[in-house]
This record gives structure tokens, C-alpha cells and sequence, in this order.
């Protein structure tokens, strides 16, 4: 075979290496592909499947998806009765994430020039109905039991509660007057009966009560944390104790679930939870003895669901809310749970 002339091999030899150079790339692809695979089944991982669902239908529970794979972070879906089934994940991604008689929030980063965050409003079909950005790195996320409140809480500079040196920006949006309070810094305390203005005021963790109007949050200021009940239509917040970080209202109203700080700051695994009675004011330790930084959740009236790290993140437990009773791990790589439907 006669080579080509001289000027015409350069052309040739690029061509080559390109062709060359394309097949190795396809051939890296493909293997990433077979190496996502061959991680989202890694031993011990839940099965996770792709697929749709929405608000409407009672009886699940939903969370931030930590199974290693091209799945992770998405939101994923299980029988509230089967918890350890395999997982629906949605085509939405979330940090942190909520949701209460067909309203959503979802707390997640976005890309652009300057990356950052946002908060995003979702229906009852899980679309978007209103975006706002956010000052920082989402930390918590709640929604009224009625669906119309909906808070969140980032943190503006430091990532963890541990250690005292933080700042925090927690908003509320009313679903139905579409108003934005985008900091609960605005609002008026009230500290042992008395106005109280310090430079220092941190609130994180909004639980809200039945009426959409009343609310609980945790307030830091002066090294020592409060909770304080809020009154959304005076915007108004009053101490009513201290030593109480991250609250969870039960179904009913009657009790608090949240950490309480056993150890001093900046120690290893400060906290424990524990239940406060609103009615007679007694405080109950569970049985959870590890150190949990999480706003509880009510699965039902008797159990707290909370997030405890993991080999892939961090996993979801139960507890009994008497006290009673032993801490069982109930899902694998998941945090931020909500529940469809008690």
C-alpha cells in the first residue's frame, strides 16, 4: 500500500488520535456508569428506583435520600408502615425538606455564576411555586400542620451548633397572604417579662402550632438558649425556657420534644433528647443516649423520629416519646423526614 504524501499525513494523524481519543472517552463514561451502579449496591444499601409521587397520598414518609448513587439527595418516598422498603426518589433534590397537608419546602443549592441557595415553595404535585434565596447553608425546614406556614432556618456563617460561634437568618411564608417575614430578628422579645435587645440574637428550629398563628423557635443569645413562643400576627417572641434548642410541638399540642444541652459548649456530644410537657412544665429524657444535633420529629403521637450519623451521611432512628423503651434505627442513609399522612 503506497503511504500518503507528506502533507497529507498530518490531517490523517489527528484524525486518528480524535477517533482514538473518542473512544476512550466512551469507554470511561460507560465504565463511571457501571461504577454509579456497582455503588448504588453496595452491600448493606436500600434499593432505590427512580420514580414520581406526590402530597396527596397519606401514609408516607419522605426524605432526603442518602443511598450512595446517581440517586443521593434526591427526595425519595416509603410505606410509612415499611419504612426499610425499597425508596421512590423523585427528579427533586433537597438539603433540607418538609411537608404538611400539601405544602413543601425544600431547601437546596443552585448552581449559576455565584453559586448559592434557595428555599423553594412546592404544591401538593411537587412543582414549584415560588422561589426565595437564602443567606446561607439550610440547616431546618418546617410546615404548619395546616399547609399554610412554611420557615426555614440557614446558617449565615459557621455550620454547627456545637461549638456556640454561629449566626442564623430563620424566615416564615404565609402560603395564604403571601407574606415573607425574613427574619425573626424583626420581631419584638420578651426575656423574664422584660424587652430584651442584644446584637447577638439567633433564632433556628420553628415548630408550629395548629392555629397559624402561634409557633415555637429556639432563641441564642448571651451564651444561653431559650424557647420562645412566637406570635405571628403581634411578631412577637416571649422566653418560656431555658436550656431548649430545636423544638418539635407534638401532634396535639401538649408537648416539646427537643435537645437539651448536658454537656458544656465546644464538648463532645452536647445534647440529649427530651420531651417537655407544656401543661405541668416536667421534662422527660429519653431513651436515646447518643448525642442528637436534629429538630425531632412526631412520626405519631408516641414516637419521635431523628437523624444520627451514618456510614453515608446519616440515618433516620425512633424512639419511644415517654421515655421508655429502646432507640431502633428504622431507615438506612436518610435525614430531614416528613410524614404524609399520620
Amino acid at each position: 500500500m503506497t503511504p500518503p504524501p507528506a502533507r497529507h499525513r498530518l490531517p490523517v494523524l489527528l484524525a486518528v488520535t480524535a477517533l482514538l481519543l473518542a473512544g476512550a472517552l466512551v469507554a470511561v463514561v460507560r465504565a463511571a456508569g457501571r461504577a454509579d451502579e456497582r455503588d448504588h449496591s453496595r452491600p448493606g444499601q436500600p434499593t432505590v428506583n427512580k420514580g414520581e409521587w406526590d402530597l396527596n397520598h397519606p401514609g408516607r414518609l419522605i426524605f432526603r435520600n442518602l443511598a450512595w448513587g446517581p440517586l443521593r439527595d434526591h427526595l425519595a418516598a416509603v410505606p410509612l408502615t415499611a419504612p426499610g422498603a425499597a425508596r421512590t426518589a423523585a427528579p427533586r433534590d433537597c438539603l433540607r425538606f418538609h411537608a404538611a397537608a400539601g405544602t413543601g419546602i425544600c431547601l437546596r443549592s443552585k448552581g449559576g455564576v455565584v453559586p448559592g441557595h434557595e428555599a423553594v415553595l412546592l404544591d401538593s404535585r411537587m412543582r414549584a411555586l415560588r422561589r426565595f434565596p437564602v443567606p446561607g447553608i439550610p440547616t431546618r425546614a418546617r410546615v404548619s400542620p395546616s399547609g399554610r406556614l412554611v420557615a426555614w432556618t440557614v446558617f449565615v456563617s459557621g455550620d454547627s451548633y456545637a461549638g456556640g460561634a454561629f449566626s442564623t437568618r430563620t424566615a416564615i411564608y404565609d402560603t395564604r397572604t403571601r407574606t415573607l417575614h425574613d427574619s425573626l430578628e424583626d420581631f419584638s422579645v420578651l426575656v423574664d417579662g422584660r424587652r430584651h435587645r442584644a446584637v447577638d440574637h439567633n433564632f433556628w428550629g420553628v415548630t408550629f402550632a395548629a392555629d397559624d398563628t402561634t409557633f415555637y423557635a429556639t432563641l441564642g443569645t448571651q451564651g444561653r438558649t431559650y424557647l420562645v413562643r412566637g406570635n405571628l400576627s403581634r411578631r412577637t417572641l416571649t422566653a418560656v425556657r431555658e436550656n431548649v434548642e430545636c423544638p418539635s410541638l407534638s401532634p396535639d399540642g401538649t408537648r416539646i420534644a427537643f435537645k437539651k444541652r448536658v454537656r458544656p459548649k465546644g464538648a463532645d456530644a452536647p445534647w440529649r433528647l427530651y420531651v417537655l410537657d407544656l401543661r405541668n412544665g416536667r421534662e422527660t429524657p429519653l431513651a436515646e443516649r447518643a448525642s442528637v444535633d436534629d429538630q425531632a420529629l412526631w412520626r405519631d403521637r408516641n414516637t419521635l423520629l431523628y437523624a444520627l450519623p451514618g456510614d453515608y451521611g446519616a440515618d433516620l432512628w425512633q424512639v419511644p416519646a415517654n421515655g421508655e423503651g429502646h432507640p431502633r434505627k428504622v431507615v438506612a442513609s436518610a435525614v430531614s423526614p416528613a410524614v404524609i399522612g399520620r
